[in-house]
C-alpha cells in the first residue's frame, strides 16, 4: 500500500526538475552502496592478514586521532568564538574574520612547512643555535609524530567549530544573558552555565565536521607516520594492488561514522534546543578594560599568528628562494587542472544543488527531506571511501559497456575508458561535496517569499521561467556562496584526487604533496603559496557575501 502511494507521489510530481534531481541522488548513492555491498563480497588472503595484524592498529589510530582533534579543536573553537561574540577589545573585528582564514592552508601543507620549521635545520632551532648557542634536546620541539598531527589538525581545522558557534552566539536571543547577569553571574559562570549548554547544537554540527575532515585526512598522517584506516587503504590499493580490501577497509571506515552518529544521538537522548525568536537580537558585547582586553587579544594574536601567518609567511620565503626552479612548462598546466577540475566540479554541484534545493522548496515533504539527507550525504563520507565507490563504479560501467567501446570509439577490447578519464575524478568531487553547494542555496531559498513563485503560476508562467525571472535573481548570492564553497574544498582536496585522478594528471594540490613526500620542501612552496591564495580569495567572496 505504501509503495503505491509512493509511487503516485513519484507520477504527480514528475516534471524535468524532479526527475534529474532523483538521477543525482542515484549517482551520490551509487558509489556508497557499493562500498556497503563489500561486506558481502569474498576476500584474499591480504585481508586476512590486515584483519588479524594490522585492523586494531589502525581502528586505534583513527580513535586517538579524532578523539583528540575533535576535543582541542572544539575547545579552541568555542573560547574564541565566546571571546569575540560576547566582548569588546582592540581589533575585535578584524580577529572576527582573520580568525576564519587558517580554513584556506590544507593541513598537509601546514603538516610539511611546521615539520620543516620544527627541525633540527628548521629556522627553529638554527634561530636558537646561532644567535643564544642553545640546543634543543632531540624531540623536545620536533612533530614528526601522532603528537605532530594533532597538533597542525587541531590547528588548522577549528574554523569549522568558530564559524558556526560564533554566529549561534552573536545571534542566540540576548535576554538569556542579561538574566543571567541580573543573577550576578560573572563572565566565567556565564560562559559554563549558560554559553556552552545553550549553544550545544552548534558546537556539535562544528565537531563533526571536524571529525569528518580528520577521518578523510591522508596528508598529514601519512606524511607523519600515523596509522589511520585512511592511509591503510592508500598502502592497499597501491601497495597491495588489492581493491577488494581497500572496499572492506573503506567499508569499516563507514561503520565508525555511522557509530560516531550513533553516539551522537544517544548523548543528545532527544532533546531539543528551542529559542524564543520573538524576543532575539544580537548580543550586547562588554567592553574588555586593563588587562582582561590584552589577554583576549592575545589570545587570538597567538592564534592567528600560528595557524596563518607564520606558516604563510614561511611559504612566501621558501618561494623567492625556489620559485625559478619550479617554475616550468608544466607549472602552468598544473594551474590549469586545478583551475579546471575546480570550476567544472563547482559548477556541476551547483546545478543539482539549485535542482535539488528548488524540488524540495516546490514539494516540501518527508520524500523531500530523505532526498536532501541522500543529496549532502557525501560529506559525511571521507574522500577514501568516496573514490572506492566511485571506482568501482566505473569499473562496472567500463565492463558492462565494454562491447561497444572498439566499435564506437575505435579502441581495443578490454580497454579501460570511463575510469581512466576526468569524468570519475569530478564524480568523485561531486558526491563529496555537493553539500557544500546545497545547504548555501536551500538557506537562499528560506528569505524567497512563496508568494512571488505563486504570483507567476496564477499570470500563467511555467517553472523554468519562474525559476529565472523571479527566484534567480534572489538566489544569487546564495548560489555563488555555494560555488565558492564548493570551488575552495576541491582546490584543496587530496585523497580523492590521488585515488581518482586520469594518469599524468597532476593538481597543485597532488604536487605540492609528491614535492614533500619527496622532501623537496622548498620546491613545493610555491604551488603551496599559490593554492592557499586561491583558497584565500573563496574565502573572501565567502565572507563578502555571508555579510550581505
Amino acid at each position: 500500500m505504501k509503495t503505491s502511494i509512493w509511487l503516485r507521489e513519484i507520477r504527480r510530481r514528475a516534471n524535468s526538475w524532479f526527475i534529474i534531481t532523483m538521477l543525482g541522488a542515484l549517482v551520490i548513492i551509487m558509489p556508497v552502496a557499493y562500498v556497503i555491498l563489500s561486506f558481502f563480497q569474498p576476500t584474499g588472503g591480504n585481508w586476512e592478514h590486515i584483519k588479524e595484524y594490522l585492523l586494531a592498529d589502525y581502528i586505534k589510530g583513527s580513535v586517538i586521532l579524532v578523539g583528540s582533534v575533535g576535543f582541542l579543536s572544539t575547545t579552541i573553537g568555542v573560547v574564541l568564538a565566546w571571546i569575540v561574540a560576547a566582548y569588546e577589545f582592540p581589533f575585535r573585528k578584524q580577529f572576527k574574520w582573520l580568525l576564519i582564514i587558517p580554513l584556506a592552508i590544507p593541513p598537509y601543507i601546514a603538516a610539511y612547512t611546521y615539520s620543516t620549521m620544527t627541525s633540527y635545520t628548521g629556522i627553529i632551532q638554527s634561530f636558537f643555535r646561532n644567535h643564544f648557542d642553545y640546543h634543543f634536546t632531540p624531540g623536545t620541539i620536533e612533530i614528526m609524530s601522532l603528537r605532530g598531527a594533532i597538533f597542525v589538525l587541531t590547528l588548522f581545522l577549528y574554523p569549522y567549530v568558530y564559524m558556526i558557534a560564533l554566529n549561534y552566539f552573536e545571534k542566540q536571543s540576548a535576554s538569556y544573558i542579561e538574566s543571567a547577569k541580573t543573577l550576578g553571574l560573572n563572565g566565567f559562570q556565564m560562559f559554563f552555565r549558560l554559553g556552552l549548554p545553550i549553544a550545544r547544537p552548534a558546537i556539535i554540527a562544528g565537531s563533526m565536521l571536524v571529525i569528518f575532515e580528520v577521518l578523510s585526512d591522508y596528508g598529514v598522517a601519512s606524511f607523519f607516520g600515523v596509522r589511520t584506516i585512511s592511509t591503510a587503504i592508500f598502502q592497499t590499493w597501491f601497495g597491495m594492488y588489492d581493491i577488494h580490501a581497500a572496499m572492506r577497509l573503506a567499508a569499516w571506515l563507514l561503520v565508525i561514522i555511522l557509530g560516531i552518529f550513533m553516539l551522537e544521538r544517544f548523548l543528545r537522548k532527544g532533546r531539543k534546543y528551542d529559542t524564543n525568536v520573538t524576543q532575539s537580537r544580537p548580543l550586547a558585547r562588554k567592553r574588555l578594560r586593563g588587562w582582561t582586553a590584552w589577554v583576549a587579544f592575545l589570545t587570538c594574536s597567538a592564534v592567528f599568528l600560528s595557524a596563518f601567518l607564520i606558516p604563510f609567511v614561511q611559504l612566501i620565503s621558501w618561494s623567492l628562494k625556489t620559485f625559478e626552479k619550479v617554475w616550468r612548462s608544466d607549472f602552468v598546466s598544473l594551474i590549469t587542472n586545478s583551475l579546471l577540475a575546480a570550476l567544472i566540479g563547482a559548477l556541476i554541484i551547483s546545478f543539482f544543488a539549485i535542482l535539488a534545493a528548488r524540488t524540495i522548496n516546490l514539494y516540501p515533504s518527508a520524500s523531500s527531506n530523505l532526498l536532501a539527507r541522500i543529496m549532502t550525504s557525501g560529506y559525511a563520507v571521507p574522500g577514501a571511501v568516496v573514490a572506492i565507490g566511485v571506482l568501482a563504479l566505473f569499473i562496472t560501467l567500463d565492463e558492462k559497456l565494454a562491447f561497444i567501446y572498439p566499435k564506437l570509439l575505435g579502441v581495443e577490447s578490454g580497454t579501460l575508458v570511463l575510469s581512466m578519464s576526468i569524468a570519475m575524478l569530478i564524480t568523485g568531487y561531486v558526491i563529496r561535496f555537493m553539500a557544500q553547494g546545497f545547504n548555501a542555496i536551500e538557506s537562499g531559498y528560506t528569505k524567497v517569499p512563496p508568494s512571488y513563485r505563486e504570483a507567476s503560476f496564477l499570470l500563467g508562467r511555467g517553472l523554468t521561467y519562474t525559476f529565472w525571472k523571479v527566484e534567480f535573481p534572489l538566489l544569487r548570492g546564495s548560489i555563488l556562496i555555494g560555488f565558492a564553497l564548493a570551488f575552495l574544498e576541491i582546490m584543496k582536496e587530496l585523497p580523492l584526487t590521488l585515488l581518482l585522478r586520469p594518469f599524468n594528471f597532476d593538481t597543485l594540490a597532488t604536487r605540492t604533496y609528491q614535492y614533500a613526500i619527496d622532501e623537496r620542501i622548498y620546491e613545493a612552496a610555491p604551488s603551496s603559496l599559490l593554492l592557499i591564495c586561491l583558497s584565500i580569495l573563496s574565502v573572501i567572496i565567502i565572507l563578502k557575501f555571508e555579510e550581505k
